[in-house]
């Protein structure tokens, strides 16, 4: 073992280098796949080309464990050579830190049918923390040691070891550009030793400026992205910690003009969940439809005895139920304790009726492209409601509002938003997102009415 590991660390200074390049690589595909995971500009025009693109994201993803061991199996030759730069042996300490932290948590998303909503919930909002304090300080220490790129003396890592008395140097002067860049990114964040442009100690020491230009260019990177990137930051703490109401603030600026408002049962206000513990994260694939009483109606037709239509006014008239549910989305976030009212689509399909022949039940969003469907024998579960309101208040567009499906025991994508028809059919529907990848049934680890209940 002893002599595997001798064999390892050899030429360790380019071996060293390897690695970081490897893992600068690693972690710009991990950030720009990641960014484009979660921006709801792609959500809109990726298609099924997200399915692709989150496999690819955890597939790099797993394979930043690579670089991660091998470094581990060099740490105790590196951490010699840095036993008098403490900030370095702080920096690379953070940088493992990021790595291990990003993999495990990802890991967990990745499997969060086996690990279970809460531990997924606590799982993403770490990837994401993680996220937001390790690519401003890994774009940080980029930009700001960019001589390297200028200065080929600098191209170089001189690794000494103190039990061989020998040094191995790697020098990058014969790289490419873009591979000299992604080892300077990644050495930057790991903090190696930039031996080679230093002064000799029988050199004469010149005097220093009080602020030299390195340091401003420093602070001035700082800057920019303290202000671009901080109120961000500051948005995500606020959201994640429950500093501000964003709901709230999405019903005031909702682009619904549907009147009369519904009016909340005496168990909505104050909800009787205690209000919603979390924070909804607004993903769409289309732009967020609007609705006014003129464009507004709700329908059920299909193999059904009685086809029936509403309006606005007249939909709001209906009894509503109330009930307290989790809302679990597939990409690894909840929000507990939601206070949701509106119709039991049980209620819905008696009324109509439902023909012998009705095989699925078939749920059409307002924006005229998003369907998703369940069983005859899924939609006789108690807790499947056709929400108005959330919490005592109306539901905004953004949250799929003014009337959202909600289907406790699955995944969200199930709880079609902008509800406004529900079709009986004879068949089995594939829905948006099972046509791109997901499962045809989205149950939650756990569900308890998989086999419903009937009589």
């Amino acid at each position: 073992m002893k002599q595997w590991l001798e064999n390892i660390r050899k030429g360790y200074g380019k071996k060293l280098l390897s690695i970081h390049a490897w893992n600068a690589w690693i972690v710009v595909i991990l950030a720009i796949s990641g960014l484009m995971l979660v921006g709801g500009f792609w959500r809109e025009i990726l298609g099924i080309g997200r399915v692709w693109l989150k496999w690819l994201h955890i597939i790099v993803g797993l394979a930043m464990l690579a670089p991660v061991v091998y470094y581990l199996l060099l740490a105790s030759k590196h951490w010699k050579q840095l036993r008098n730069r403490p900030w370095q042996k702080v920096n690379t300490i953070i940088v493992l830190a990021l790595l291990v932290g990003w993999l495990i948590s990802g890991i967990v998303l990745w499997q969060f049918k086996l690990t279970g909503p809460r531990w997924s919930n606590a799982a993403l909002l770490i990837h994401d923390l993680l996220t937001w304090v390790g690519l401003p300080y890994i774009i940080y220490h980029s930009i700001t040691r960019t001589k390297w790129l200028k200065d080929s003396s600098r191209r170089a890592v001189k690794a000494s070891s103190s039990l061989e008395g020998t040094s191995h140097t790697a020098d990058l002067a014969g790289t490419s550009d873009e591979n000299a860049t992604a080892a300077a990114t990644a050495l930057s964040s790991l903090g190696t030793e930039r031996a080679s442009g230093e002064k000799s100690p029988d050199q004469p020491e010149k005097p220093q400026p009080v602020y030299t230009r390195r340091a401003f260019i420093r602070s001035a990177v700082g800057v920019v992205l303290v202000v671009t990137l901080g109120p961000t930051f500051v948005s995500w703490v606020g959201r994640n910690l429950s500093i501000d109401n964003s709901i709230d603030s999405m019903l005031e600026n909702d682009p619904n003009r549907l009147n009369p408002l519904p009016q909340p049962a005496a168990a909505s206000s104050p909800p009787i969940g205690g209000g919603a513990e979390g924070h909804f994260r607004v993903y769409t694939v289309t732009p967020i439809p609007s609705f006014s009483n003129e464009n507004w109606s709700f329908r059920i037709d299909g193999l059904v005895e009685r086809a029936q239509v509403w309006n606005w006014e007249q939909f709001v008239k209906l009894a509503r139920t109330v009930q307290v549910s989790d809302f679990h989305c597939v990409t690894g976030w909840s929000v507990y304790k939601n206070t949701w009212e509106g119709i039991s689509l049980k209620q819905l399909l008696t009324q109509a009726g439902v023909k012998p022949e009705a095989h699925s039940v078939k749920f059409y969003s307002g924006d005229g492209v998003y369907t998703d469907a369940i069983t005859m024998d899924q939609a006789q579960m108690d807790d499947i409601m056709v929400a108005v309101m959330h919490d005592g208040k109306p539901i905004p567009a953004d949250l799929g509002g003014p009337v959202r499906l909600v289907i406790p025991q699955m995944y969200a994508y199930k709880s079609v938003k902008w509800l406004n028809r529900i079709e009986l059919i004879d068949s089995e529907h594939i829905g948006y997102w099972e046509e791109r990848g997901y499962d045809k049934d989205a149950w939650l680890t756990g569900a308890s009415q998989r086999i419903p209940n009937i009589s």
